[in-house]
């Protein structure tokens, strides 16, 4: 059967550039050959809905389970260089920062992610070009399966929006998560795209964190 959008799937991945290199991967195989700290675990995610890069979600509507072998240029992976975003900042910004620049690091500037270029003087050459622009890449995805089972897809979408295993309950029609302070409000923004892609609504109860025992 042919997927379609809004269905929930499971895949195994793996992104490598034209030249071979490995940018990401779900695959232990693969992630052996990497310094990539991803753990090596089937995605499950729902198609059509941002979840994925767009052009492997645009790629697989219409497909069955299987094997696929994916090319894509610059515009349809992660864009072309823009020469704007490589800019020319003070060393003072860095001190401020508490930054050492060092020529080849990547480092976390007003959240977003650079590449420090060149040092002279007083002045930074800064890249703020995903490493990945302008590079052609290929993606390779085996899909698994098509998830039917509503708490596989819950637990998916919690994962997805905080990156944490909340414990949740569904019953009539709703969807009881149990977080902590920090992520209730939170959780709860997305509570439309629990009721669009799962249709239930979402009800997030606070629990207070557990200490550790000194």
């Amino acid at each position: 059967m042919a997927l379609q959008k809004k269905d929930f799937i499971e895949i195994e991945f793996t992104g490598k550039t034209k030249e071979g290199e490995i940018f990401d991967s779900n695959v232990k195989e693969n992630l052996d050959k990497t310094n990539l700290s991803t753990k090596a675990k089937p995605l499950i995610f729902c198609l059509g809905e941002a979840m994925f890069l767009k052009a492997i979600d645009d790629f697989l509507i219409g497909k069955d389970t299987g094997e696929y072998k994916i090319e894509l240029q610059p515009e349809k992976a992660f864009g072309k260089r823009d020469s704007k975003l490589v800019q020319m900042i003070p060393m003072k910004i860095f001190i401020q920062h508490q930054i050492n620049p060092v020529p080849g690091t990547m480092f976390n500037f007003d959240n977003k992610i650079a590449k420090i270029l060149t040092v002279s003087g007083g002045r930074v050459m800064v890249d703020f070009n995903n490493p990945l622009a302008g590079k052609d890449v290929i993606y390779e995805v085996k899909v698994l399966r098509k998830i039917e089972n509503i708490k596989e897809k819950a637990k998916s979408l919690i994962d997805f929006f905080t990156r944490k295993d909340f414990k949740f309950e569904i019953k009539d029609k709703k969807i009881f998560v149990e977080t902590d302070k920090q992520f209730a409000q939170f959780l709860i923004l997305f509570k439309d795209k629990f009721k669009q892609l799962l249709d239930l609504d979402l009800e997030v109860k606070e629990v207070e964190e557990k200490k550790e025992e000194k």
